[in-house]
């Protein structure tokens, strides 16, 4: 006959079974029934695993005799009697006989029993005594666990209602335990994501995964007015026979290891932002060029739209000291990591543009200090936007913060940096401030270093040009055309020049040259070789004659050297006189052959004791000679003769104007970076007794 199901805790178990679903059956506890004369009269099953005996072997038994020691017996008979007689349990650690002839020390409850005729019996509930006290230290190692851990524990039924919370998290709530009891995370706690955390924990009820150190960030009762940031985890409770009791749940408060984490994130940022920035920003010597890679990096690990404005003093090269009132501005950059209506209340690069003295920008630069509004009001965008129509704009695009850090290099402000916040919800701090005027101060420096270079360079340029003849003058039997480019670094203007001087009887001086070194100094010695020839060229010498005057000259010129090519050209006789003094040869085109003319080199002008030595070439009308320098030329990649090779390429081919060729040689040789002066000089023979049309 089979036993009778019964139902626990809503799940039907089989009470005939032998599988330990509880606590009872962790312990063993075995059930003995004694009759008045102490024999056994039931035996349960856990009986015959902690005493050894079947119940075949022990029913209708003396207990006594069965189960004690005869050193014992007498105490044990009048325990029983006293039992039976009094009704008064008896509880203690008893030793006993086990079957295999060994002791057990056995945990007893006896109770007197009394059936519906007035029968006595003796109950005894026994569990081995070893077994009892390990569950009990465990059961009071686990409450002080919970109750004295710093981590909030709790325990959720199947539906998520709380069963118990520890004492830690009773503070992490802010909430009694009692008032938990039955209800609901969502209930409790409004100020979380309890859609996320229910969800979880469901999530966790239906697989039986845990959910290990998820955060989540909310506010409650015990800290309404700030955030706070837990560590969760939480996994399925399932008893012996792994039926699903609920969800057990640990939260640790991380809020201040998530901001620690956080500071170090921002400096491990602002560390990279500052590396970038030291790499990108001013790999040029162009002012635009520096204020846009000063824009670009900021843009949007700092801001979400940033604008570079100088004062229009600093690029004019005549600075003046930032004083009250309006300031005569001029923006260079403008870079918004997405389209926004905050970009069309900028200044547009490159024009002038006068701020109002009440302008946050201009007070930045007024006072070389940082002008930082967190949250920007009403009023503050007024004094933001350039004028009233751009405060709507500002509106709309969602500026919330404002920051302006002064650039200032060598004790000069030269502009500001203006910063917007538009999509990152943070407002600018302190920090912030720190960072962008660090990254300012570093390409103010660059920016300083780049309009001082064009200072210079204008100023190279300009000499430079002023020493060079504007417009060839009508000359006898030839037609030419000229052209100079200045190098783009200021540093490498002002060495190359040339000339043509008519002289009075027909004959014309062709002159190129290049000054060994760069800058003012070059363009000065120039001036004075050029001044020199110009003077020798009317005394009638030999081209050898006079670049042994000049030799003369440059060897007194602050150890300046420099090449020279001097040609005269007798349209009478149809000849040209040249003379080479380390200068590149000269090209000379007749009909469509273009070749180099295999002149002496000689050496520079400026390293005395050397001979020069003049060569004659018969020009026919039509014939075109190449004069040029190695601007022109040389590259840092190419070898010498292969652009030498291109050169002569470029004028293999029909007759072209003059000023068309010019055009078409610096287009195909001169190189972008343009890093030494380039000058070019074309001179083609006429037919006797004709002048070149100007």
């Amino acid at each position: 006959m089979t036993a009778e199901p019964f139902r626990a805790d809503g799940i039907l178990r089989q009470a005939g079974s032998r599988e330990r679903y509880g606590l009872l059956d962790v312990l063993g506890v075995a059930a003995v029934v004694l009759d008045s004369d102490g024999r056994i009269v039931f035996w349960s099953a856990p009986a015959e695993d902690l005493f050894g005996y079947s119940a075949e072997e022990a029913l209708g038994k003396y207990a006594g005799r069965l189960l004690v020691h005869e050193e014992d017996l007498d105490l044990v008979i009048s325990l029983f009697a006293e039992v039976m007689a009094t009704g008064v349990s008896w509880a203690g650690a008893f030793p006993i006989r086990h079957r295999d002839g060994g002791t057990r020390l056995v945990e007893f409850r006896n109770m007197r029993l009394l059936d519906h005729r007035g029968a006595v019996f003796a109950l005894g509930i026994a569990a081995d005594h070893g077994a009892l006290r390990r569950v009990e230290t465990d059961l009071a190692l686990s409450e002080r666990l919970v109750s004295q851990s710093p981590i909030g524990l709790s325990i959720q039924d199947k539906d998520l209602r709380y069963l118990t919370v520890n004492p830690a998290l009773e503070r992490i709530n802010g909430i009694p335990a009692e008032a938990s009891r039955g209800r609901l995370l969502r209930d409790l706690l409004p100020g979380l994501d309890a859609d996320y955390i229910e969800g979880a924990m469901r999530r966790v009820l239906e697989t039986g995964r845990p959910l290990v150190d998820r955060r989540t960030t909310g506010r409650t009762p015990a800290d309404p007015d700030h955030d706070h940031v837990w560590s969760v985890s939480y996994f399925r409770l399932e008893d012996f026979g792994g039926q699903v009791l609920g969800v057990a749940g640990a939260v640790v408060d991380i809020t201040e290891r998530h901001r620690a984490a956080q500071e170090a994130e921002r400096a491990r940022r602002r560390l990279a932002l500052i590396a970038d920035g030291s790499a990108r920003i001013g790999t040029t010597l162009d002012v635009k060029h520096t204020a846009r890679e000063l824009a670009e990096v900021v843009v949007p690990e700092l801001a979400d739209v940033a604008t570079v404005d100088v004062l229009d003093s600093v690029l004019s090269c005549h600075p003046v000291a930032p004083a009250g009132g309006p300031a005569l501005m001029r923006s260079l950059a403008l870079v918004a990591a997405s389209p926004s209506p905050a970009t069309r209340t900028a200044d547009l690069p490159g024009e002038p543009v006068t701020y109002a003295a009440d302008r946050l920008l201009t007070e930045c630069v007024h006072t070389a200090r940082p002008v930082l509004v967190p949250h920007v009001t009403g009023p503050d965008l007024k004094r933001i936007a350039r004028d009233p129509a751009s405060v709507p704009l500002l509106t709309r695009a969602g500026v919330h913060s404002y920051l302006a850090v002064p650039l200032i290099a060598r004790g000069e402000v030269l502009g500001a940096l203006d910063l917007k916040r538009t999509r990152n919800p943070l407002p600018f701090t302190e920090d912030d401030a720190v960072l962008a005027g660090d990254l300012a101060s570093r390409a103010a420096v660059s920016i300083d270093n780049a309009r001082w270079f064009q200072c210079v360079r204008n100023t190279a340029v300009t000499l430079q040009r002023s020493l060079l003849p504007e417009d060839p003058p009508r000359l006898a039997g030839l037609e030419v055309a000229s052209r100079y480019r200045p190098a783009h670094a200021a540093s490498e203007v002002g060495g190359d020049w040339f000339d043509t001087i008519a002289l009075a009887d027909g004959r014309t001086v062709l002159v190129v040259g290049d000054v060994m070194g760069s800058g003012i100094d070059a363009a000065a010695t120039m001036g004075r070789l050029r001044t020199a020839a110009r003077t020798l060229a009317v005394l009638d010498f030999d081209p050898a004659q006079v670049l042994h005057h000049l030799d003369r000259t440059a060897s007194g010129l602050e150890h300046y050297i420099a090449t020279c090519l001097y040609a005269v050209y007798d349209p009478a006789r149809g000849e040209c006189h040249l003379a080479n003094a380390g200068h590149l040869p000269p090209v000379l085109v007749r009909g469509s052959r273009p070749e180099l003319l295999d002149l002496p080199t000689g050496v520079p002008l400026g390293v005395g004791g050397v001979t020069f030595l003049s060569s004659t070439v018969d020009l026919d009308p039509g014939d075109l000679l190449v004069l040029y320098t190695d601007g022109l030329i040389e590259t840092r990649h190419d070898a010498i003769d292969d652009r030498l090779d291109t050169l002569l390429g470029l004028l293999d081919g029909p007759d072209r104007p003059l000023e068309e060729t010019c055009d078409r040689l610096l287009a195909a040789l001169r190189t972008p970076d343009g890093r030494d002066d380039a000058t070019l000089l074309l001179a083609r023979t006429l037919r006797a007794g004709r002048q070149a049309d100007r």
